[in-house]
């Protein structure tokens, strides 16, 4: 079966011209998306997405002495990747003296896992 194709001369156009209009339009504003894309940076290392699943699942605020023997890396390492989910929004800690007893904040994953079920 022969198709018949009408093939029209390249064209070049202006600089900065659109060379097509988009198919569709980001449904997500911009401050949204970098807030969303910080929490899914800092969810991107194993040891991090496991530190936020054991503090999720535990009834209370978890010592980082009680989460260091869990990983086959130090206190210094597991004390970063605490830091890194801290700076994300998505864990946040109370000091007791010397001890900092880490949870996860209560609403902070919500707005990614909202846009992921889309």
């Amino acid at each position: 079966m022969a198709v018949d194709l009408e093939l029209s001369p390249k064209q070049k156009r202006a600089p900065g011209d659109a060379c097509c209009e988009p198919v569709v339009y980001p449904d997500v504003e911009r401050m949204h998306a970098e807030r969303m894309s910080d929490v899914a940076k800092a969810l991107s290392d194993p040891i991090r997405l496991q530190l936020v699943d054991v503090l999720r699942r535990h009834a209370g605020r978890v010592c980082v002495c009680e989460l260091t023997p869990l990983f086959d890396v130090g206190q210094p390492t597991v004390s970063h990747h605490l830091k890194v989910l801290r700076r994300a929004g998505i864990v946040d800690s109370e000091r007791q003296g010397l001890w900092a007893y880490y949870y996860v904040k209560p609403d902070a994953l919500e707005e990614l896992s909202a846009w992921l079920k889309i």
